[in-house]
């Protein structure tokens, strides 16, 4: 099977679901599958150190951040006729068989573009949701109301969408067009499993099943994981000592230094709670400066280091290390997929959203009461400090030693193997 998969990003860029999709290529593959991955082409070196690989389809683009990180491409018949032409020149070169499926991982241009091409060519499409696109807009952009009915225009105008009763102009008016466009949809986790099933975003092939009962996957929608990469799960899971080190407690918060992420508050909570801690930050992005600067101003009692950008096996390694994972964003994720690794390789987790632990099950400290999501510094700084004395007691949470099995990769690629399968059957 050929899987065209579309992002809105490079894979080789940071963030998520980038790192989803660069696994699922490597276990499709492993599983028989030919990926070809649709994206922005990147800027500077690392795009020339990425432009041999045949398996990468860089449409051209333009920057959209001042550290040339990532790139947007324009939806349109020239974009259309670029693609087309690199999949026919791709196939002479490669021999790669055609295209039997469209895999949407984007929610922008990609998907855009991703909607179009399967339009254009008659194939099924499955379009994975990871983005809760109301959320991320308020958390991000000024005039959030604005963004999203210009969001639906561009939306509207790009799929060729004439004649909508009712239009709509929200977040989820905006993912249910894709979904009314898609033979599967797949969500990463129950809880948006089940926010799209209610507001209506579900595949054209299965409108009007039932949902499923709580904790389980509604009928119309998908759940299936983002996983960790099974070799390397096993690699650093070999390498962890027998116990816990000595020392200070050592929490690690990881992600994208960005508003929706929550790490100024984390780092204001971090003062407040006093803790005597090791705390690394990984990642990088445009609030970097600003956590700087945060905590010279604050001086917490903890030392906290910034690490920057890792690859991924050694920020696994560093998950693995840690005493606890800080999750801070707050209606935002979809999955969370940091504290996911870190059930898997047997580190607990501070969680910020409520959906999130309940997704968890196990082995984590809520802030707040763990039912209503709780933003307050107050909260926060609690949660840290009864993490902090738990580990220190050597009384930490435990997490579900099954999540290490039900979150390995090669199971997440056999899940979605089967909803392609199912869709062009």
């Amino acid at each position: 099977m050929h899987v065209l998969m579309f992002g809105d990003q490079h894979v080789e860029s940071l963030g998520g679901a980038q790192v989803s999709m660069r696994l699922q290529r490597r276990f499709l593959e492993k599983a028989g599958h030919t990926v070809t991955l649709v994206a922005p082409g990147m800027h500077g070196r690392r795009a020339r150190a990425e432009a041999s690989d045949p398996s990468y389809l860089d449409l051209p683009s333009i920057p959209l951040t001042l550290d040339r990180e990532y790139a947007m491409a324009w939806p349109g018949r020239r974009t259309d006729r670029w693609l087309d032409a690199a999949l026919r020149r791709l196939s002479d070169e490669t021999g790669r068989p055609p295209v039997d499926v469209v895999h949407v991982q984007a929610d922008f241009w990609g998907a855009f573009i991703g909607h179009r091409f399967a339009q254009r060519h008659g194939l099924p499409v499955v379009h994975t949701m990871h983005n809760r696109v109301d959320v991320g807009v308020e958390a991000t952009a000024p005039l959030p109301k604005t963004v999203l009915r210009v969001l639906n225009a561009w939306q509207r105008r790009a799929l060729g969408v004439v004649g909508e009763r009712p239009a709509g102009r929200d977040g989820w008016a905006y993912l249910r067009r894709f979904a009314s466009r898609s033979d599967a949809v797949t969500a990463p986790s129950s809880h948006f499993a089940r926010r799209l099933d209610a507001h209506g975003a579900v595949p054209r092939s299965r409108r009007g099943s039932a949902p499923g009962r709580a904790g389980e996957s509604p009928a119309a929608v998908d759940v299936i994981w983002n996983g960790i990469d099974d070799d390397i799960l096993d690699e650093v899971l070999a390498e962890q000592p027998a116990g816990r080190p000595s020392g200070r407690p050592r929490f690690v918060w990881l992600g994208r230094m960005s508003p929706e992420k929550r790490l100024l508050p984390f780092l204001e909570a971090l003062a407040a709670s006093g803790v005597d801690a090791d705390v690394e930050i990984i990642g990088g992005g445009g609030q970097l400066r600003a956590a700087r600067r945060l905590v010279d101003r604050l001086r917490p009692r903890a030392t906290v280091t910034f690490a920057g950008r890792m690859p991924y096996p050694q920020t696994l390694r560093r998950i693995a290390a840690a005493d606890a994972v800080v999750q801070t964003s707050i209606g935002f994720e979809t999955q969370g997929m940091t504290i996911f690794e870190a059930a898997s390789l047997g580190t607990p987790a501070i969680v910020s959203d409520p959906d999130l632990g309940a997704e968890l099950e196990t082995g984590y400290w809520p802030v707040g009461d763990g039912r209503t999501p709780d933003a307050s510094t107050a909260a926060l700084a609690e949660a840290l400090r009864a993490a902090a004395s738990d580990i220190s007691a050597g009384t930490a949470r435990v997490p579900d030693p099954t999540m290490r099995e039900r979150f390995r990769q090669s199971s997440r690629t056999a899940a979605m193997i089967a909803v392609y399968e199912r869709v062009t059957s």
